[in-house]
């Protein structure tokens, strides 16, 4: 299958299992949200919050610098995969066992620290499967890791589905996150056999020289969570569990977005660190093909949810979260920011420029967290969603600059005009009929964006063609490799 056909074919396979989580985990949201109410979903939404701090403070770059390292010319998968599985079974078991004293000290009800540990104990499983991400990535077989990940979703759902109808309380409901990580961790672990067969390497020296490697992104990561997620705990130590529940209705619709950027840019990240040595056209072209990508794809987001967030809240949430679609119109911008963001972060990272996106990031998590102790006592969640846009905008001026003084790129595509015609087609539109029923609102607005995009040829023909046109591939490294 030629290079093009295998990126369209995983983009789309993996678009639309991701789709179908996507909706599980807006059906999920819904359960558990009426189930648990304001309150309630205030603390589920504190837990989560840390389930990810886990995930930041125990990713330290080691999945990027996987990814980047197998993807490379000759080199020794097996080694680089054992290792890394070795480096993150080592700070998975040290999270866990930092936990418990953790959450003496946390301001929270008994139930809500016991969740915690639960959802530490999910971490174990989740870092371990994603040792395994780069070798589906290298190989342009995401659309198998998405379908395992779509499994545990269901699994995950229906447990949740089962503990609302039997009443089994809050804790129940976060141990559904337990339960969808060991699904996802044994089907992913026996299907990457197919590929490398490894047992974890604890190469001490290796590690030192890897982790060294990786400490910058390691810090991003941290980082990244602390201007991502850290206004959700902050915002749970300054005000009550329902100011958190409202803050985190609106940005769970956020949460079952952002995949997609990051599922773009991680299925081309291969083919960038292959390229940015040796084909610096191809570099560029991928580069320029994401971007137009994220433009065509992040302005009927932001618009359709601007005019349709009473709708998509009361849907998600129920009729308990009113306020929550106000704090949706503000921190949807900050998704399309979140976009680009994801592309110029990875595009720093492929030209071995992380230390100069450490000190980006590390700027805007300090400004994130200045401002929110600012602003959070006097103005709840209005104050993380305004800092939220505002440091996501900061990220990526910040790393765009960086990208055009060191590398001399500037992102150039054809049909920007085209593509603003249609977004303003269709912002028009939902205004004029923005009370009509839901469902045609959101079917008839996509149909006039892409007829749109059709009409005013956003779309070349030549672009069109090439996901069908025949190429060689040139990762060298992309068949399977056995023990």
């Amino acid at each position: 299958m030629s290079l093009p056909r295998k990126i369209a074919y995983n983009v789309i396979v993996s678009s639309l299992t991701k789709i179908a989580g996507t909706g599980l985990s807006v059906f999920g949201i819904g359960l558990i949200a009426r189930y648990l109410g304001t309150e309630g979903f205030g603390n589920y939404t504190v837990v989560m919050a840390f389930f990810s701090l886990f995930g930041a403070l125990g990713d330290w770059g080691v999945y990027q610098l996987t990814t980047r390292e197998i993807s490379r010319p000759k080199a020794d998968e097996k080694k680089i995969i054992a290792n890394s599985a070795g480096i993150r079974i080592f700070i998975s078991l040290l999270i866990l066992l930092i936990t418990p004293l953790l959450i003496f000290f946390l301001p929270y009800p008994e139930s809500v620290k016991k969740a915690i540990f639960v959802v530490a104990l999910s971490y174990i499983f989740s870092s371990s499967y994603q040792v395994f991400t780069g070798l589906f990535q290298k190989r342009l077989k995401m659309d198998r890791l998405t379908s395992i990940e779509l499994i545990g979703k269901i699994t995950q759902i229906s447990f949740v589905f089962l503990a609302v109808s039997q009443n089994w309380g809050f804790l129940a409901i976060v141990s559904s996150v337990l339960i969808n990580m060991i699904v996802v961790f044994l089907l992913v672990f026996f299907l990457s056999r197919r590929f490398v067969v490894f047992f974890p390497n604890f190469d001490f020296a290796y590690w030192k020289k890897f982790l060294l490697e990786a400490a910058p992104l390691g810090i991003s990561a941290l980082v990244t969570f602390i201007y991502f997620k850290a206004d959700t705990i902050l915002l749970s130590f300054f005000k009550p569990a329902q100011d958190v529940g409202i803050y985190g209705a609106a940005y769970k619709v956020i949460e079952n977005i952002v995949f997609f950027p990051a599922m773009i840019v991680g299925l081309t990240m291969p083919l960038l660190s292959y390229s940015v040595t040796s084909d610096r056209k191809r570099f560029l072209s991928l580069i320029n093909k994401n971007f137009k990508a994220f433009v065509i794809l992040s302005l009927p987001l932001v618009i359709g949810t601007f005019f349709l967030a009473d709708k998509i809240i009361a849907i998600i949430a129920g009729q308990d979260f009113p306020q929550s679609a106000g704090v949706l119109r503000i921190i949807i911008f900050a998704l399309a920011f979140i976009f680009f963001g994801q592309l110029f972060n990875n595009i720093l990272i492929v030209s071995g420029l992380q230390k100069k996106l450490l000190k980006v990031l590390v700027f805007c998590g300090l400004f994130n967290v200045l401002s929110n102790l600012i602003f959070i006592p006097h103005f709840s969640y209005l104050a993380t969603a305004w800092i939220s846009v505002t440091t996501e905008f900061l990220v990526i001026v910040l790393t765009g600059w960086i990208i055009f003084s060191q590398l001399k790129i500037i992102p150039r595509f054809r049909g920007l005009k085209a593509i603003l015609l249609s977004s303003f087609f269709m912002a028009f539109f939902l205004y004029f009929f923005r009370h009509l029923n839901f469902i045609f609102l959101f079917f008839s607005s996509s149909a006039l964006y892409l007829a749109g995009l059709w009409f005013f040829k956003a779309l070349t023909e030549e672009e069109l063609k090439s996901f069908f046109k025949k190429e060689t591939v040139s990762i060298q490294t992309i068949e399977p490799i056995n023990s």
